[in-house]
């Protein structure tokens, strides 16, 4: 209700991911062989699986642009802005943002400390300010969390806890 426009940012993943953990890598292990993965996961969001549907409350009909991002079994990007590591190959979301002249951008999602930390520093480095409002993310474990907090913070994101502080700012 406080944005004007809507942009949803989805994992769509492959059974077949070369990421994916198991036979012999174990969680978080380095990959190596592919630019565009860098540690090894347990499968989520496969495509089909209930891991891939919207919680309830998020429809996609909702929202204004939609990002699928990690179809290629061989990348698994974090952030919403960049379907590649590099930080080059575009998603639409910025150009989207731009062209809609949008300047501030309101952040939340999963996991904190990897997919919207890297968002939300993808977003700082296009030139957007950007809010993180905490109540609207989780996050894998708390020191990497707060690593990532740290992180956006000395990068000049606005951080709230929740939504009644978010308005209070606008």
């Amino acid at each position: 209700a406080l944005a004007s426009l809507r942009i949803g940012s989805r994992d769509a993943h492959s059974p077949q991911a070369v990421w994916i953990a198991g036979n012999g890598h174990p969680v978080l292990s380095p990959v190596s062989g592919y630019p565009d993965v860098d540690v090894y996961w347990p499968a989520h969001a496969i495509v089909g699986t209930k891991g891939f549907e919207f919680i309830t409350g998020l429809e996609p009909k909702n929202y204004d642009f939609q990002v699928y991002k990690g179809i290629e079994i061989d990348k698994h990007p974090y952030g919403a802005c960049y379907h590649d590591l590099a930080n080059t190959l575009s998603t639409g979301a910025i150009e989207y943002l731009r062209e809609h002249g949008i300047t501030t951008v309101i952040c939340g999602g999963l996991a904190t400390d990897y997919c919207v930390k890297n968002t939300v520093l993808q977003l700082r480095d296009a030139g957007f300010e950007v809010i993180l409002n905490l109540a609207a993310c989780r996050g894998i474990a708390p020191d990497t969390v707060a690593a990532a907090l740290e992180e956006m913070r000395t990068r000049d994101v606005t951080i709230v806890e929740n939504t009644a502080e978010l308005k209070k700012l606008l």
